[in-house]
């Protein structure tokens, strides 16, 4: 069987082409499953696969081997980063949902026969997957291809920041971008499990969103204020512990600069600052410039990229499958994903489309909704 599957690569000639190609399905191994892919969500990690650092404004369309192909210029600065994957054909897409069509011989695999299935593991922007059966959740037929599409990324990630917080011994959060599809994730679940959260946005329409769900701090950084109006919600949650989806600039230096100054005020304090331990981790780039950090907050401080399969590898099987059985319970309610746009596989790749789907703006998500994908 074969089927057509989005692949990216970096060239030689400072380029990188995001195009369709056609590629063989193979046959399940004794653990595996065929799964027939129905919808895959763009997430920002699929766009750093897709176009890496590449200017969008030099999107064009071209072809490959008689399919749609999109090519883009990449900057130099950007392009020494990317070095290593020139020459290299890389599948996209993180998760998806499907209709598992085939099944290994195990037990396990078996049981998936037939189900609707959301999926990890990347690949997915394709008509087909094989893949291992663990790396599918089953879901009931009331549960929509739409949903289970974004079960895993958003879900899992907006949990692993809980249990991150949980296995670190710390009190409260702070998060970045916060009215995005995961930031709502993480406000629903903080409000359900009296975490408090600090909530970090752009602009007044995302306040008022949060504010709406019920939010308690929801900070604008656009705001002349907005220093005073952090350095206060860390006083009075404690929160010495940041998720940034933002990367680039000095969002992280203000807050771990606020938290200083917040600790600083519950002592104990000496000539090296507070003894209060500050944790900010980087999750995302949606602002690809260098992270600036100016240092003034001690020496009892840590800034680190977080990741979510290497979350999992560190937090065991037990606490894992906590985080999946309460997906899969809570997919319709507190994991609701929000999609802005919808379109084709195909359409995806044109330069219209992509201009639209790869701006990274917070509350932007795009489905991508397979059909006719199979040679």
């Amino acid at each position: 069987m074969k089927t057509l599957q989005m692949q990216s690569c970096v060239h030689e000639n400072a380029t990188v082409e995001c195009a369709l190609v056609e590629i063989t399905v193979p046959e399940p191994e004794a653990d595996q499953v065929v799964v027939a892919i129905d919808a895959a969500p763009i997430n920002p990690s699929d766009l750093g696969l897709m176009f890496g650092a590449a200017d969008l404004s030099s999107a064009r369309a071209a072809e490959r081997d008689g399919q749609p192909a999109l090519i883009l210029d990449v900057p130099p600065a950007a392009m020494r980063a990317m070095a290593p994957r020139i020459g290299h054909w890389m599948p996209v897409g993180n998760e998806g949902s499907g209709r598992v069509i085939g099944a290994g011989a195990s037990a396990e695999a078996q049981a998936l026969l037939g189900r609707r299935v959301g999926m990890f593991g990347g690949e997915m922007y394709a008509g087909y997957r094989c893949l291992p059966a663990q790396q599918c959740m089953a879901f009931d037929d009331s549960v929509s291809a739409e949903q289970a599409a974004s079960c895993f990324v958003n879900p899992m990630t907006a949990l692993g920041f809980l249990e991150t917080r949980d296995i670190e011994g710390q009190k409260a959060i702070v998060h970045t971008a916060a009215a995005s599809n995961l930031g709502q994730m993480l406000q629903r679940l903080c409000a359900a499990d009296s975490i408090p959260l600090v909530n970090i946005v752009r602009s007044e329409e995302q306040v008022e969103l949060l504010k709406s769900m019920g939010a308690e701090w929801v900070l604008n950084s656009q705001r002349e204020h907005y220093m005073k109006e952090l350095i206060e919600a860390l006083t009075v949650t404690g929160a010495t512990l940041a998720f940034d989806a933002i990367g680039g600039g000095r969002g992280v230096n203000r807050i771990l600069t606020a938290m200083e100054i917040a600790a600083a005020q519950r002592g104990p304090w000496s000539r090296y600052g507070s003894e209060e331990p500050k944790q900010a981790y980087i999750y995302g780039q949606l602002d690809l410039s260098a992270t600036e950090l100016t240092r003034g907050y001690g020496w009892v401080w840590s800034v680190s990229g977080w990741l979510l399969t290497p979350f999992m590898n560190r937090a065991g099987p037990e606490r894992v499958e906590r985080m999946r059985q309460r997906v899969r319970n809570e997919i319709s309610t507190t994991f609701a994903s929000h999609y802005s746009s919808r379109i084709s596989l195909p359409e995806a790749i044109t330069v219209e489309a992509a201009q639209q789907y790869g701006l990274r703006k917070t509350g932007q998500k795009t489905l991508l909704v397979m059909s006719d994908l199979a040679a």
